[in-house]
Order: structure tokens, then C-alpha cells, then sequence
């Protein structure tokens, strides 16, 4: 019966898209096969911890999910609801595979248009090959791609999200970062602004560890949970300088020829700038393999979605002192905004915020 549901609602939306005529078939064949046979693998947690033949490891992780899980709704307000009370073993490593694309000489990601998601700024697979074969497809028009596997994704209180296997063996830090940040995706979406939806779902997570280990007293864990963001940190401005680097060339009267030589030799300073980076702090090879792969437009223009819009939301937070049900009302209004109007509102935060720092230094 709630198989028939699922069904029902994915085709629905199928079937309003087809229909306004922005629609490709074959993708969203996928993308209801693909989910629907997520769902059919989930397992009430519950009854695998109870179920004396489940392997100890799992159900030792299952238990602290559980806790997690209820942590989420009586501290942080997030949706007291079925998602992730429930575990699905999908026998790959990650849950979809996520296309992202630029033009050559723009960070301008491309956006996709789709039924109650809006436009967001990537294209989800099932399966890798199917989105790496996309990913060819947009190469071949001219388009700098980035294809990335994603542990998790959020249905946006659509339907139970489960826990996966994609994502079960991290350390509890990071399960409880991840079940925090997919569930506020469910408090707050606004269709088509992906920058909005990511930051504001990152501070939750962030906030979200802060409180969980605070609540279990593990200070030493903050500690460390609180250097290893500051090592992002320190890794996203770097991306961000160089990618605003990029803006202003591509902003430039100069012909696509020095456009395209611009573009090389900033790449070539960012991988420099990352290798002395290492010389003075040596955890930072962590993000050698990110830099293993071939640069491009695309690559940078992601890593700045999850954390644009963070001090303003930051600030909103605090402003409200903590308490998370008045700062979800709060960025639900603002969510209401046209997007222009929004982006303002933010940046207006951020500015009186740091206008009355500079006061009360003096």
C-alpha cells in the first residue's frame, strides 16, 4: 500500500512536468526506479537492533541513530517524523551520483528545473554511469562538468527518508552532522535557490554537533570537531579568492583566447597556493585528492553553495539567542522574499552585524 503511494506521488509529479513541457523521460524513469527501490530495502531500525541475527556492528550504529534521531526533534526542532527511523543497504557507495556544469568562461552554474524542487543547480542519477554519461554529453557542448557521488539526498518530507549504507560506517560525528543537515531540508526549501537551502541546512548541522556534543560532554570532541572546520574553512576561502579571481577575468573586454589563458594560469596559482599552504600545515593534505582531479570552472563554483550565505544565518541564529523554532520562523519569513530581495536582506545582516563589531572595539 505505501509502495502504491510513492508511486502514486513521484508520477504525479512526472506527470504535471511532462506536461509544462520541460520534462526528459528517460531521466525521471531513473530517478522513480532508483527511489522506489530505495524505499523497498528499508527496514524499521527498531527491528533490526531487536532482531538477534543482525550483525553486532550495525546494530550498535542503528542505536546511536536512534539517538541521534530524537535528538534532532527535542533539541533542534527539526521534523519529529519516520525519516531515518528506518535502514537501507543499497550495495553501492553512494546514494546518487550528482551532475554540476559552468560554460567555459562563466562560474555561473547551469540550472535544471524540476516539480516542487524548482531549479536547483545540479542534476541527480542513480547510477554513475548514467550521470557520467550525461556529464560526457555536456562536455561535448562546451560546458566545464563536475560529476560527485552524494552519501544522501532529502525528499523534503515527501516521503520516510532512510538511513543508508552509504553513510552508516561514518563516525558518529558525521552521522549526526548528516541526519541534521537532511532534515532541515524538510523545516525549510525554497524552490529554486540552492545557496539559500545549502547554507541554511550547513549552520543547522553545524549548530546541531555543537549542541550533540555538548549534550553528551565530549568537550574534547568539539575541540577537534571545531579545528577540522576551521580547516574547511581556511580550504573554502581559498576556493572562493580564486573563483572570484575567475569572475573578474571572465567579466573582462578580453577576447575568449586570453580569457581561456587567464583561466589556466589562475588554476595554476590556486594548485601552488595550495602546496604552500601544506608546507605550514601538513593536515592539509586531506584535500590532496580534491585536487588530484582536473580543475574547472565547475568544481569551484561548487564548493561555495553550502557555505555563501552561513554568518548571515549565523547571526540570525544568535539573534534570536539560540532557540531554533523562533530562527526557523525567522528564516522562513525571509525564505518568502523574492530572491533579489532576499539576498539583501542577508547581506544587510552581515553588514550591520560587522558595522556594530567595529563600534564596540572602540
Amino acid at each position: 500500500m505505501q509502495t502504491s503511494l510513492w508511486l502514486i506521488r513521484i508520477l504525479i509529479a512526472i506527470l504535471i512536468t511532462l506536461l509544462s513541457g520541460c520534462a526528459n523521460l528517460a531521466f525521471y524513469a531513473q530517478a522513480v526506479n532508483g527511489h522506489v527501490d530505495l524505499m523497498r530495502r528499508a527496514q524499521p531500525i527498531h527491528a533490526i537492533i531487536a532482531d538477534p541475527n543482525a550483525n553486532a556492528d550495525l546494530k550498535r550504529t542503528l542505536s546511536t541513530v536512534a539517538r541521534v534521531r530524537a535528538f534532532a526533534s527535542t533539541a533542534l526542532r527539526l521534523p519529529d517524523n519516520r525519516s531515518y527511523t528506518q535502514y537501507a543497504d543499497l550495495e553501492r557507495p553512494y546514494a546518487v551520483w550528482n551532475v554540476v556544469a559552468t560554460p567555459e568562461l562563466s562560474t555561473r552554474l547551469k540550472e535544471w528545473c524540476f516539480v516542487q524542487a524548482g531549479c536547483v543547480n545540479y542534476r541527480g542519477f542513480f547510477s554513475q554511469a548514467r550521470a557520467e554519461d550525461y556529464a560526457r554529453q555536456l562536455a561535448a557542448e562546451g560546458y566545464d562538468v563536475h560529476v560527485s557521488g552524494v552519501p544522501a539526498y532529502s525528499t523534503l518530507g515527501w516521503f520516510n527518508d532512510p538511513v543508508l549504507n552509504t553513510f552508516i560506517h561514518h563516525s558518529e560525528l558525521e552521522l549526526a552532522r548528516l541526519i541534521f543537515h537532511e532534515l532541515a531540508h524538510q523545516v525549510i526549501f525554497v524552490p529554486g535557490d540552492t545557496v539559500f537551502n545549502e547554507s541554511f541546512a550547513t549552520l543547522v548541522e553545524q549548530e546541531g554537533v555543537r549542541r550533540w556534543l555538548t549534550h553528551n560532554n565530549t568537550v574534547a570532541e568539539y575541540a577537534e570537531y571545531q579545528v577540522r572546520h576551521a580547516r574547511q574553512a581556511a580550504f573554502d576561502t581559498l576556493i572562493l579568492h580564486h573563483r572570484r579571481r575567475l569572475d573578474a577575468l571572465f567579466n573582462t573586454d578580453m577576447d575568449d583566447a586570453q580569457k581561456r589563458a587567464g583561466k589556466a594560469r589562475i588554476f595554476e596559482d590556486l594548485r601552488a597556493q595550495f602546496e604552500l599552504l601544506k608546507t605550514s600545515r601538513a593536515e592539509f593534505d586531506r584535500f590532496d585528492p580534491w585536487f588530484a582531479q582536473p580543475l574547472n570552472n565547475a568544481r569551484l563554483a561548487r564548493v561555495s553553495i553550502y557555505t555563501q550565505l552561513l554568518p548571515a544565518f549565523r547571526i540570525l541564529l544568535a539573534q534570536q539567542d539560540g532557540d531554533m523554532a523562533r530562527f526557523f520562523d525567522t528564516v522562513k519569513t525571509i525564505g518568502k522574499l523574492p530572491k533579489a530581495e532576499r539576498l539583501l536582506v542577508l547581506q544587510r545582516i552581515v553588514d550591520e552585524n560587522y558595522q556594530d563589531t567595529i563600534a564596540n572595539a572602540f
